[in-house]
């Protein structure tokens, strides 16, 4: 025997409203022997889904540092481009606050497909700037030049991306609530990772860059 209550959840994140509704019946509510309390539906889909997530993130960016270590055969110029990532990360949660949404599932794929398009922006630019220095040129003079001339693809990337989702963002039909946070995610996110790719990853080059560019065997 079971009995099944159903409801919606508008305005506020499920995890919350689950939580709330744990506190009250503990407080409230003092079961039978044998008698217990699931949630289920959504907030179960939920919950399975984010701890799958849990796993697949921390890969993925794991995955992103080698690929980046097996590209350019250094790890700190690997160490370098995946500081794109918490700038990202910044710019995601700042969106999501911004716009009254919660860290949810379309969330999370949101910030994984931006992780991916915040490293690329900063492989373009690293990569031309060492491309310069084998030129003979010296670091400062290859961090200025690379930035100013990577500018335009790297704002092309970004803004055509950002202009692509921004129906996405706002959407207001049915479907909204998966294609808003992920909208909004990848919009906030690149518009601080991709500012922050022509500024601090210029600034770290000479810290993270090796002495010479001769390249490893």
């Amino acid at each position: 025997r079971r009995w099944v209550l159903s409801a919606n959840v508008r305005g506020r994140d499920m995890g919350g409203v689950v939580s709330d509704i744990k506190e009250r019946i503990d407080q409230s509510v003092e079961l039978p022997q044998g008698y217990y309390v699931e949630y289920g539906g959504q907030f179960e889909n939920q919950q399975r889904a984010m701890s799958r997530l849990a796993v697949i993130v921390p890969l993925t960016i794991l995955l992103i540092l080698l690929m980046l270590y097996l590209t350019f055969g250094r790890f700190r110029t690997a160490a370098l481009i995946i500081v794109n990532v918490p700038l990202a990360l910044i710019g995601g949660i700042f969106g999501l606050f911004v716009m009254g949404e919660y860290l949810s599932v379309p969330a999370t794929v949101g910030f994984i497909a931006l992780f991916g398009i915040a490293v690329q922006n900063g492989v373009v630019l690293v990569s031309y700037i060492n491309f310069i220095r084998d030129e003979g040129l010296p670091v400062e003079t290859a961090i200025i030049q690379g930035a100013l001339l990577r500018l335009r693809p790297v704002l092309m990337t970004a803004l055509t991306t950002i202009l692509g989702l921004i129906p996405l963002l706002l959407s207001r039909g049915i479907g909204a609530n998966v294609q808003r946070p992920l909208a909004t995610v990848i919009i906030f996110g690149l518009t601080s990772s991709t500012f922050m790719t022509l500024f601090v990853i210029p600034a770290l080059y000479k810290w993270f860059a090796p002495t010479t560019m001769d390249r490893p065997m």
